[in-house]
């Protein structure tokens, strides 16, 4: 006799069970094999909502009956139970069954599910306790359901959490390093910054050890540490300054070496901080130094205090203590000075122009065999003057050609300025060059022409700013990100478009000269932060063609500026065709007589090319024979006196023309060189034997 749950039983054979009880001896199998897998740490969690007997006997509960030959139901899904209750599978991940419950061999054999069928109808397969179920159907499913695990969401944000955690608490101990850390992390980082400042305190580093560092996954802390400045100074140096003042660059030069920070006001770029400068000095003079709001002086003031060595305790004396607010304000990026007002009759054609935009009927024609796109005739220009200003013909026909020499409109062809009848015009935003001028910026400058001279002034002050504030002291290097980001390129870009309708036939010779000098530099400083460095030949052709600006109404490329206005309309090198054909108007602007020391004045962005300045019309001709002089002082020419070699600049070779033979160029060229390379050169032509020229390799690379 043997006995089961309590309950004697007749002794069977190995294996046999009673009829009677096969189906609750396979509860227990199941009842068995369940708590075996929960011991593995395997089997599902139940949810024992309906038992009776509450909390205290969940543990002895019976689990829910399974259907004999099919699988352990899976979590979440309802099963039925003898007594018709239902119990529902908790959700948690599980493993997976090992096998599936094999019945008893007296019991009817389970039908395969659907869509499963067994091998062949003779020889059925019996695995994993089924019959007729094809094991490797069974397998792929078995390993679908271990490969395709499901994401569990709340571990997900369980774990961000406790990042974002971590990162919270590294930050408080950065904030309050005093207070006990909660991680192992944050101790670490506590101990590493009292150790630093330890040091620091130690060895009294002024600058050496002022930042701490702290590294925390997926972000990065840097710490700077609040003292008192540069050696204890807590208030602000200011001063006022001019664009090409040898003062100032000494004043400017004098705090960069000490390593001083500064504020510097710039007259010529801010005009209404000069008012300022004569109500806190009496006078417009520059430079002029302020330590917090109290006027210090002068270059003369400054050189003075540095030779009796009383500098640093007048600093720390006056310095010592936070800038007020009355003391001059550091300029503010984006904000721009108050127009000057304007006479009334420039005020009119402005006017008229934006009546004449909303009202002309602007269309595509066809003239000549070609579609003119975006025209008006100017008899319907007429027509809309004498309704609008209830005047006569001939009075509108005037005001037509006053637009058209301000530049406000052009023929479509170029071929007069304003006539009544069929002839087509367009507004100057409408011309198809405009895509290609970086100084028009989407949208109509419609402020009254400005006097060429008077633009091409303030453009000289500005960028002669932007070269002493971000390039290096010999103009060799050039800051253009940090250009990029100035309130001076940022003024200066509004600038440029006062270049629209200038005139410049207005100009003298050498105001021509100096102003096409100094678009070109400036130009080539746009290109580069706009556009970036050419990198070979193809870019470089893009480069000098392609970046354009609108100058009185046309458009002019670097190529333009150098070839067909500065050389009076030369080919540039290896090309076949002039920059300006006959007919073209910017012919009337080019320079009558070409001077070869333009090309020492001409910088192109490369370490090969000029250093980048910028000239007066006044001083021109000593200015470029002074770049002339620094071009070839810096590797413009080197002498071989073994091998009787003069090497010269490629520059010299591509604008050959511009200087004449060879012998003739080398000639020319000692009227710039120092003593020394000039006796050398004038020892190999005065002896009769043969001189070789070689020109040296052009580094393209970006003078950065």
């Amino acid at each position: 006799m043997g006995s089961l749950n309590g309950v004697e039983h007749p002794q069977l054979p190995a294996g046999a069970r009673p009829a009677d009880d096969q189906a609750k001896c396979l509860e227990v199998d199941t009842t068995q094999q369940t708590m075996a897998q929960m011991d593995r740490g395997e089997a599902e969690d139940f949810n024992f909502e309906n038992n009776p007997n509450g909390d205290e006997n969940k543990a002895n509960a019976a689990p829910p009956a399974v259907e004999v030959g099919k699988p352990f139901p899976k979590r979440g899904t309802v099963v039925e139970n003898p007594d018709d209750s239902t119990s529902t599978v908790d959700e948690q991940e599980q493993e997976g069954i090992d096998g599936v419950i094999t019945p008893h061999s007296h019991l009817p054999k389970p039908e395969p599910p659907p869509g499963l069928a067994p091998t062949s109808p003779d020889e059925p397969v019996k695995e994993n306790g089924f019959s007729g179920i094809r094991a490797d159907l069974l397998g792929r499913s078995k390993s679908l359901t271990e490969t395709f695990a499901t994401v569990d969401i709340g571990k997900f944000f369980k774990e961000r959490s406790n990042s974002l955690s971590a990162i919270a608490k590294r930050l408080s101990q950065i904030g309050d390093f005093k207070n006990e850390s909660d991680g192992e992390e944050g101790s670490e980082s506590e101990s590493s910054f009292k150790e630093e400042e330890k040091k620091k305190n130690e060895s009294n580093c002024d600058s050496v050890v002022d930042v701490s560092e702290y590294n925390i996954s997926g972000l990065r802390v840097v710490v700077r540490l609040k003292s008192g400045g540069e050696d204890g100074i807590k208030g602000r140096i200011s001063f006022f300054s001019r664009s090409n003042c040898r003062d100032c660059s000494a004043v400017r030069s004098f705090f960069k070496q000490r390593g001083l920070r500064f504020v510097e006001i710039n007259v010529d770029v801010y005009p209404q901080r000069e008012k300022e400068l004569i109500e806190r000095t009496g006078n417009s003079q520059v430079p002029k130094i302020f330590f917090n709001e109290k006027l210090f002086g002068g270059l003369v003031a400054l050189n003075s205090l540095r030779n009796s060595g009383e500098l640093e305790g007048k600093l720390k004396e006056m310095l010592g203590k936070p800038c007020p607010g009355d003391a001059p304000a550091t300029p503010v990026y984006g904000f721009d000075d108050p127009e000057e007002e304007e006479e009334a009759a420039e005020e009119e054609i402005v006017g008229m122009a934006r009546v004449l935009r909303q009202k002309l009927p602007i269309e595509d024609r066809l003239m000549r065999m070609k579609i003119v796109r975006n025209c008006f005739s100017g008899a319907q220009m007429v027509e809309v003057l004498i309704q609008h200003l209830d005047c006569g013909r001939k009075k509108a026909v005037e005001i037509g050609k006053q637009l058209a020499r301000k530049h406000f409109i052009h023929h479509v062809f170029g071929e007069n300025d304003f006539e009544d009848g069929n002839h087509l015009y367009r507004f100057l935003e409408h011309e198809p060059y405009i895509p290609r001028c970086y100084n028009f910026r989407g949208t109509t400058n419609d402020s009254s022409p400005k006097p060429a001279v008077v633009v091409g002034r303030k453009m000289y002050k500005i960028m002669s700013a932007i070269l002493e504030s971000y390039a290096s002291d010999d103009r060799s290097h050039v800051d253009y990100d940090g250009i990029s980001k100035s309130e001076e390129f940022r003024r200066y870009v509004n600038l440029v478009e006062d270049l629209q309708r200038v005139d410049p036939l207005g100009l003298s010779p050498d105001e021509k000269t100096a102003f096409f000098l100094n678009l070109y530099n400036a130009m080539v400083i746009h290109a580069v932060i706009r556009v970036g460095s050419p990198e070979g030949v193809t870019d470089r052709r893009s480069f000098y063609s392609d970046f354009q600006y609108i100058v009185g109404g046309s458009p002019y490329s670097l190529n333009a500026i150098k070839n067909g206005i500065l050389r009076s309309n030369r080919r540039s090198p290896y090309s076949l065709i002039k920059p300006f054909s006959s007919g073209d108007k910017r012919l009337e602007v080019a320079v009558d007589r070409v001077n070869p020391t333009i090309h020492f004045g001409l910088c192109n962005g490369t370490k090969s090319s000029p250093t980048v300045r910028f000239f007066t019309a006044q001083g021109l001709e000593a200015e470029l024979r002074s770049a002339a002089r620094e071009f070839f002082q810096r590797g413009g020419i080197e002498v071989d006196l073994e091998t009787r070699t003069v090497h010269l600049s490629r520059t010299m070779k591509w604008f050959g023309g511009d200087f004449g033979q060879e012998k003739e160029i080398v000639k020319w060229v000692m009227n710039y060189l120092e003593g020394s390379k000039a006796g050398l050169v004038t020892h190999l032509l005065s002896d009769g034997a043969a001189l070789h020229i070689v020109y040296q390799n052009y580094d393209w690379s970006l003078n950065s």
